[in-house]
């Protein structure tokens, strides 16, 4: 199939999901958060080497900085105690580095949390869970977390990038929750998720693989939805 013809046959398709996108629901997080100790926020990879410095920082994703910190103050408001940042910390030979450039090696800088989540007064209680990969359910402690803690069934999950760790966790969560038989949310707020962009013409000049960030952004939060997660524009 010519590129033409994909377009062709893919507009009616898409014009179904940038709908679908424009009409995403706010979700009280009261509602959402009933009870609050039942609830968790885990925000993914928000680190220096995705927002300030480094070969994958990018600014879209320092964008969700702001919008996360509030949703993090509202939560600790609202009485939810559990906070888990799931983030890169990668060994210096990572076997991820032949995909994607070497980033947030453990103990630099690049892999240190973002200073504005640092500030809260509550950052002391989060549980950081480094990972090796994309996939934060993978040997970074996340399943002894929530063995620890059955009851915990509503899930919020904010981060970077929509289409990679972000996507990874929401849908690790999602289905090991459909595999063990549990009644769990899983809720993508799309205002608090992002990914990067990079232009074909700017990856051909580089070296490196395209990306289309928006594309890929509303493709993927599409996928989330397919599979069971709750996508919502925002939760207040």
């Amino acid at each position: 199939m010519n590129t033409v013809e994909l377009i062709r046959q893919s507009e009616p398709f898409l014009q179904y999901v940038t709908a679908w996108e424009a009409a995403l629901p706010t979700l009280p997080l009261a509602a959402l958060a009933a009870p609050p100790e039942r609830a968790a926020l885990l925000a993914v990879d928000l680190t220096n080497g995705f927002c300030y410095t480094g070969p994958l920082a990018s600014p879209r994703v320092k964008a969700l900085i702001a919008p996360v910190v509030r949703l993090m103050e509202q939560a600790q408001r609202a009485g939810v105690p559990h906070f888990l940042l799931p983030q890169d910390a990668h060994e210096p030979n990572a076997v991820e580095f032949g995909q994607f450039p070497p980033h947030c090696v453990r103990g630099t800088a690049e892999a240190e949390t973002v200073p504005e989540i640092r500030a809260l007064p509550f950052y002391p209680s989060m549980t950081v869970l480094p990972k090796n990969s994309i996939n934060a359910s993978l040997h970074s402690g996340l399943e002894a977390w929530l063995q620890a803690h059955p009851a915990v069934d509503t899930f919020i999950v904010v981060g970077d990038c929509t289409d990679l760790c972000t996507y990874q966790l929401a849908m690790g969560l999602r289905l090991r929750a459909n595999a063990a038989q549990l009644r769990q949310r899983i809720v993508v707020p799309a205002g608090a998720v992002a990914t990067y962009d990079m232009p074909v013409e700017t990856a051909r000049h580089i070296g490196a693989v395209p990306h289309a960030g928006d594309l890929l952004h509303l493709i993927f939060l599409y996928s989330l939805m397919l599979n069971g997660v709750e996508v919502v524009r925002a939760i207040e």
